[in-house]
This record gives C-alpha cells, sequence and structure tokens, in this order.
C-alpha cells in the first residue's frame, strides 16, 4: 500500500476543493483558513516530488506541516463548535472564523474537511513511517 500516493491525492483534492470554494464560489477564506492553506498547499508539491523522485526523508518535509495544520484546523472546529468563545478567534477584522459557508447535516463544515484531510495525511504518515523504520 503507497501511503504516500493517498496523502498526495488527499492533499491534491484538498487544495483544489479550498480553491473552489475561494474562486469559484466566492466563500472568502477567514484567517485560520489561510492558515490551513498555508500548511496544505505545499504538501501537493511535496508528495507529488516524491511520488516522481522516491525520497525517504519526506516525513521529515511533511510531517511538521501536517502537525501544525491539524491543530489550527481542531482550534477552528472548536472556534465553530462553540467550545472556544468568538472572542479568543485571530479573525478581528474581515470574515469571521465562525462564519458557516457550508453545513451539511448540521455538522459538515469547511473547517471539518480540513481537520478530517490533515487527520488523515497524519494517520498515513505515521503507517508510512512504520512501515519504512
Amino acid at each position: 500500500m503507497n501511503y504516500l500516493f493517498f496523502a498526495f491525492i488527499i492533499s491534491l483534492f484538498a487544495t483544489l476543493g479550498s480553491l473552489f470554494f475561494s474562486e469559484i464560489m466566492h466563500f472568502i477564506p477567514c484567517s485560520l483558513c489561510w492558515y490551513q492553506r498555508i500548511f496544505m498547499y505545499p504538501l501537493v508539491f511535496i508528495f507529488l516530488i516524491n511520488l516522481l523522485y522516491p525520497d525517504d526523508k519526506v516525513f521529515k518535509y511533511s510531517f511538521p506541516l501536517v502537525i501544525v495544520g491539524l491543530f489550527i484546523s481542531i482550534y477552528h472546529n472548536l472556534l465553530i463548535l462553540k467550545i472556544i468563545p468568538e472572542t479568543l478567534s485571530p479573525c478581528v477584522s474581515g470574515v469571521p472564523c465562525s462564519v458557516d459557508y457550508l453545513n451539511y447535516f448540521g455538522f459538515i463544515t469547511i473547517p471539518l474537511l480540513s481537520f478530517i484531510a490533515f487527520l488523515t495525511i497524519f494517520i498515513l504518515l505515521i503507517a508510512y513511517k512504520r512501515r519504512v523504520s
């Protein structure tokens, strides 16, 4: 099983999905969305380059980005769920971090999709690391 191929596919879909929401649907990203994009977008290129030119150090390059992105997405979801008060949100100007552009079934939001993407890539990277160690 090629864990890194699936990590590439997930990061690609997450990147294309975020671009679709902002450029096609005209959803304006909040500050936390931008931070998550900063940590997701490079993963597409890291995993693609690794698929073309395999390198055992890909874990070192990608894991820090995934960890930071995962923590930001957790924080964002806690804001959406009102577990963390809006007053602790970094979105002081522009779009509020709690804006709800997408809400399927009452719980599937854009921040949740980001969390699922980062968590899945995290799990795939851990599985990859265990396989190569």
